[in-house]
């Protein structure tokens, strides 16, 4: 099994129409995309489409908490993002890229290729990966 997985690469099997977030999206709105999309998080990009960070669920939670204590409104996606978020290369084999899930606390990686974001993959497509071979 395992080898069959390693010869699946990142490429065919990532998201790739995403829905990415820039870091002064209120992040209320992103909150509100993710919910709509039913997503559990979101690339950050600057202007130039530049991978800058991630927003996840549990990034997200954290706009309740800080207003819960602070009493303030929420805020901007770059207020409660990831910074330097992990990432994957279109053509890394599936299984290394499970391997790295089972020691990420995460769901998801953004997949770069030569410098850029082209997608997305999550522990969901590895699992349909593994459901399509067995």
């Amino acid at each position: 099994m395992s080898q069959q997985l390693d010869s699946k690469r990142v490429r065919d099997y990532m998201a790739r129409n995403l829905v990415t977030f820039t870091p002064d999206t209120e992040v209320l709105s992103a909150i509100h995309q993710i919910v709509k999309h039913r997503i559990s998080g979101a690339p950050v990009v600057d202007r130039d489409g530049k991978l800058v960070g991630m927003l996840s669920e549990k990034d997200c939670l954290k706009v309740a908490v800080v207003a819960g204590a602070e009493g303030v409104p929420a805020g901007l996606v770059e207020d409660f993002m990831s910074r330097s978020p992990a990432t994957v290369d279109a053509d890394d084999g599936l299984l290394d890229i499970a391997s790295r899930f089972v020691d990420a606390p995460f769901k998801r990686f953004p997949v770069m290729e030569n410098g850029k974001l082209v997608g997305q993959i999550s522990r969901s497509d590895i699992l349909r990966a593994i459901d399509e071979l067995y």
